[in-house]
């Protein structure tokens, strides 16, 4: 049951081209959005679509592989947790973000 405990798997398209992160360590982290679409019909028969937006975030090699393939548009697949983390503004206030750390990426489509 362990490797079901905060497991999160995410089809859709990248929002906009990955941020990409040299540490000076060497290691490289990718930061993206990514919007998922759920279709419905409402209660006129009409085909209605609900866009989610994720917030990603990759290291290392899976940061590597969506800086050369993963672009604006481009469909993929992630597998991955949840993280929430927080920080203090410039003004003072606490700020939290809650992201999927992806450690596995499918690329899907043509785009």
């Amino acid at each position: 049951m362990s490797t079901i405990k905060n497991h999160v798997q995410l089809i859709g398209n990248v929002g906009q081209d990955p941020n990409i992160t040299n540490l000076e360590s060497g290691k490289k982290v990718a930061q993206f959005s990514l919007a998922t679409n759920e279709n419905y019909k409402n209660s006129k028969g009409e085909k209605q679509t609900d866009t989610n937006w994720h917030a990603i975030v990759a290291w290392g090699k899976t940061a590597e592989i969506i800086e050369k393939f993963a672009g604006k548009g481009k469909e993929i697949g992630i597998v991955g947790k949840l993280k929430t983390r927080n920080y203090t503004t410039d003004d003072g206030n606490q700020r939290y973000v809650t992201e999927v750390e992806a450690n596995e990426i499918l690329l899907l489509g043509n785009k």
